[in-house]
């Protein structure tokens, strides 16, 4: 499924008649990154995912799924739904987040669920900023999540809620694994 994203990108921006130099301009991100996301050589972190929707005036889940289904999407706790590996901006780790859609198979939404599982890292981190609004429940082990200036610790039950523009960064805290329940906004 990783290799899914990379060959949406490419798919839906030669749908749309749209050079690499013409999503490279609408994105903000260069050429030779967007290649290597459609050539599949990178794993994307969300922040150029979104970007890249918003220049392709998609939404972030279409990269993800391919269903046209209107009505509610139901997601029962024996199913196990396909991971998705992405980065997370860590200095050196090519995918260290495997993310699990909670709603693939749900068109037209605005929301994206998803349970998310955190490898242990201590690399040095990049921050993400994009817009939308992002929502975290621990489910399992600890996360440090940087916020701008401030850092946040959360353990199992705890959740946060925070405007995405913001710079931060989401990653497991020690040198255990993190398990999370996940709902990101992004505005088309």
């Amino acid at each position: 499924m990783n290799k899914q994203i990379g060959n949406k990108v490419r798919q839906i921006r030669e749908n749309l008649k749209i050079s690499i130099e013409e999503l490279s301009e609408r994105s903000s991100l260069n050429v030779d990154q967007i290649a290597k996301i459609e050539s599949n050589e990178i794993i994307p972190s969300l922040a150029p995912l979104i970007r890249i929707s918003r220049a392709l005036g998609v939404r972030l889940g279409t990269f993800m799924d391919d269903n046209e289904n209107l009505g509610p999407a139901l997601h029962l706790k024996d199913q196990s739904a396909q991971g998705i590996s992405f980065s997370n901006n860590m200095a050196t780790e090519r995918s260290a987040m495997q993310y699990f859609p909670l709603a693939a198979e749900k068109a037209g939404r605005h929301m994206e669920p998803f349970i998310i599982e955190i490898k242990a890292n201590a690399d040095e981190y990049i921050l993400s900023t994009h817009e939308g609004e992002e929502f975290i429940y621990v489910l399992e082990g600890e996360l440090e999540i940087v916020y701008g200036k401030e850092k946040k610790h959360l353990t199992a039950g705890d959740s946060i809620y925070y405007d995405s523009i913001v710079p931060h960064h989401v990653h497991a805290a020690g040198n255990k694994n993190a398990r999370i329940l996940a709902v990101v906004y992004v505005p088309l």
